[in-house]
């Protein structure tokens, strides 16, 4: 009866640890989560900066076509569109209210390619090149962008990042910290069986040996049980808000619950390490 007790009580001392491993690793894994959601979001923003490249008034529609499909080619672009002559008239007559043409004898618009660039050349130096190597073309009359708006967006984007990774290191540092006084408890109960196998001549690799398997379990079930519960949070997400389901992509889901995993894992399995070590150290009057 009393086996039966103390084996129910070993038990439920496993479930809440497994619990709260797994909720730390909750935690771990939406830090984890915002962080690649921020680098998915930080990419979008900077793939709608554009470069409006304004095209000569000599250039025909052939090489405005050519144009198009040698910048497509380009590693720093995204995307072009095209804006004739006639389409900027027609948009700035809607904004103003009025006709420029009228009063102007003209169309004073030009055409322009606008060119949405890749996320990884949308910053000042990046941009201050590629409008060089644009401007030395010939049917190039200029090339404007907002430079005021790619240094704020990418200054506000990098204090984000060093927040967020702030904010994973520490969380690490708690998660390791939690999950180690959680360890800690179940081994501490099976502290004097760390003794009498000591006594009996067992090696500490021995004696270790059976608490790492349950701390590997402890480590998998609570790393795939956390997995399961932020993927069900992602899908939520997605079907409250669809706009948000562009930047929850599989690769990203797929690198958090890695990430999870391997936490849940490498956390579980070092602090039952250590933990069993204390014990192998301990003097038998320190064990009560």
């Amino acid at each position: 009866m009393g086996r039966k007790r103390k084996k129910g009580s070993l038990g439920m001392q496993w479930f809440t640890t497994g619990v709260s491993t797994t909720l730390v690793l909750v935690l771990l894994g939406l830090v984890s989560f915002f962080i690649l959601f921020a680098r998915e979001l930080s990419d979008s923003v900077k793939e709608n900066l554009t470069v409006t490249v304004l095209v000569s008034d000599e250039a025909d529609a052939g090489e405005i076509a050519r144009l198009r499909t040698e910048w497509t080619g380009e590693p720093y672009v995204c995307g072009i569109g095209y804006v004739s002559k006639e389409q900027a008239l027609r948009e700035a007559a809607e904004a103003m209210g009025s006709d420029p043409s009228e009063f102007l004898g003209a169309n004073p618009f030009r055409a322009s390619l606008e060119l949405r660039m890749d996320a990884a050349y949308a910053n000042t130096d990046s941009l201050a090149r590629v409008v060089e190597r644009l401007k030395r073309c010939p049917l190039v009359e200029d090339v404007v962008y907002q430079k005021d708006l790619v240094d704020a967006v990418n200054e506000n984007l990098r204090n984000i990042s060093y927040v967020l990774l702030a904010l994973a290191a520490l969380l690490v540092l708690v998660s390791f910290a939690l999950i180690a006084g959680t360890v800690r408890l179940g081994v501490y109960s099976g502290r004097f069986v760390i003794r009498t196998m000591k006594l009996a001549g067992a090696s500490w690799g021995f004696i270790r040996r059976p608490f790492m398997a349950r701390g590997f379990r402890l480590g998998l079930v609570s790393g795939v049980a956390a997995d399961g519960l932020l993927a069900a949070g992602a899908y939520a997400l997605s079907c409250h808000d669809p706009s948000l389901a562009a930047y929850i992509k599989p690769g990203m889901l797929a690198g958090v619950s890695a990430v999870v995993l391997v936490a849940g894992l490498l956390l579980t399995l070092g602090c039952t390490y250590f933990c069993v070590g204390k014990y192998l150290r301990m003097k038998a009057c320190d064990l009560y």
